[in-house]
């Protein structure tokens, strides 16, 4: 029964031109958005190796200088673009591509590609993500509207009624019919970008397992699209309300439910402005060590506190140079503002996503979208991990300076200068972004939302099944 059901639907969709002509425009959709991200990978993938190692170069051949010169002349962290990017670039236009090192300042990342964009970019772009989260569920719809609908319209439901034909298998065949075209197309879509990225010399954190649960999750997310327009079609009698209940579904689901989420997060746990987050570092730093102000309250009470601890008169008698130790604790002093505000920031961050996970039960896209860009590496909490990496080798750099420029030199000579050879000896800066497994465990909750939307409309478009037995025309 399934397998002739499976048949004859696959034979009608077929036939239909709407649907072969909406077929071969989603392949050359995604297929022209597949190439054009992949281009862009590409080209950004070789600034990034080619920043990386020019930047490198600068620092290292610097000449003889004065290590806290060195601290002020900086140097950058670039974020990686991961592979995976290829198919949902997530946040990453909007983040920023680059942080810029230095002594006593946290920078954000900056170079983000949407301020160099103009208008028209807000229109959106043809990518991967955007065809497999919106337009593939339109297409799913354009196919599946009328799936039962017109068996009731034409009065074939009686007949399968009385022959007792009325079933899951039926519905189940039907089913295939819709999903396997779908499953097939995003199969061949996953397989392509496989090969494009494993053939590429430089593919980096790419693993066939990432793709493969990445398949999956839009496979499910499809599933559950399928499960919704049978229901509702199941539900009507008319294949023309089928269709519009189907695509108000499709707007609530993809449009509404999402940018409504977001307004929620954002208005119960809100960030504060840029200028009242600088203004707040700016006071809390001034309360503490400032390295470069030796007058200070908080100077004199180190330089105290050091004296006594050596036992010394006179700071010239330390075995160090106090004013690279002063430097160095007036670092430290402002990591920890840096990191008690760049806290309260992640705590709104974490409220608001847990704010996302649970408004994520009305609308299967935003489990879908949360865990398609953690699998590739493009969501906020990615973005997070590499600036706190970031920082966390800021703070390291700084300290590699201080401490050298407190050992090798004496109090008060601000001449001195560290050896052409001696920056070479600054680790690099080398990101390694969380593993899959990382992002599966960070993404359970959205995981778990997501198989319920799969079980659920499962059930439900089985109840909806042995209502039609009722139907009468």
């Amino acid at each position: 029964m399934i397998l002739t059901t499976l048949k004859k639907e696959s034979k009608e969709l077929f036939r239909d031109g709407r649907i072969r002509i909406a077929f071969i425009l989603v392949i050359i959709l995604t297929i022209m958005a597949v190439i054009i991200s992949a281009w862009h990978y590409k080209d950004i993938n070789e600034e990034y190796v080619s920043a990386k190692q020019s930047e490198r170069e600068v620092w290292d051949n610097q000449g003889e200088k004065n290590p806290h010169s060195a601290a002020h002349y900086g140097t950058y962290a670039f974020k990686p673009k991961y592979p995976l990017a290829l198919i949902d670039q997530g946040v990453d236009k909007y983040t920023g591509t680059s942080i810029f090192l230095e002594a006593h300042k946290r920078n954000e990342a900056q170079f983000d590609k949407a301020s160099d964009q103009t208008g028209l970019a807000r229109f959106g772009n043809l990518t991967p993500d955007f065809i497999l989260m919106f337009i593939i569920p339109l297409l799913i719809i354009l196919i599946a509207y009328n799936s039962l609908t017109k068996e009731k319209e034409m009065g074939t439901i009686t007949l399968l009624n009385s022959q007792g034909a009325i079933g899951f298998k039926l519905i189940f065949g039907k089913w295939l019919a819709v999903f396997l075209p779908l499953f097939a197309l995003l199969f061949v879509l996953f397989a392509a970008t496989g090969i494009i990225l494993s053939s590429l010399p430089d593919f980096g954190v790419f693993s066939w397992s990432s793709l493969a649960t990445l398949f999956l999750a839009y496979v499910v997310y499809y599933a559950i699209f399928i499960n919704l327009v049978f229901i509702i079609s199941g539900l009507v009698k008319k294949s023309g309300i089928a269709l519009v209940l189907s695509l108000s579904i499709w707007i609530l689901v993809c449009l509404i439910l999402p940018k409504t989420a977001s307004n929620i997060a954002e208005y119960n746990y809100p960030y504060p402005s840029k200028q009242e987050f600088a203004a707040n570092i700016t006071k809390d730093k001034k309360e503490g060590l400032d390295g470069h102000d030796p007058w200070s309250e908080a100077s004199k009470t180190l330089e105290r506190e050091v004296l006594k601890e050596y036992g010394v008169d006179s700071l010239s008698q330390l075995p160090f140079n106090y004013d690279g130790y002063r430097m160095q604790k007036g670092e430290e002093h402002q990591a920890e503002v840096y990191f008690k505000h760049y806290k309260q920031l992640r705590t709104q961050y974490s409220n608001q996503s847990r704010v996302y996970s649970q408004l994520a039960v009305v609308s299967p896209f935003l489990p879908t979208r949360f865990l398609s860009m953690s699998i590739a590496n493009t969501d906020y909490t990615t973005h997070w991990d590499f600036a706190d990496a970031a920082e966390n080798y800021r703070i390291e750099t700084q300290k590699f300076l201080n401490e050298h420029f407190a050992e090798e030199s004496e109090y008060g000579d601000w001449s001195w200068k560290a050896d052409a050879d001696f920056w070479k000896q600054l680790p690099k800066f080398n990101y390694e972004p969380p593993t899959l497994s990382e992002n599966l465990k960070h993404n359970t909750g959205n995981i778990l939302i997501l198989l319920c939307w799969l079980f659920g409309s499962f059930a439900v478009l089985f109840f909806t099944t042995k209502s039609l037995k009722n139907v009468k025309i």
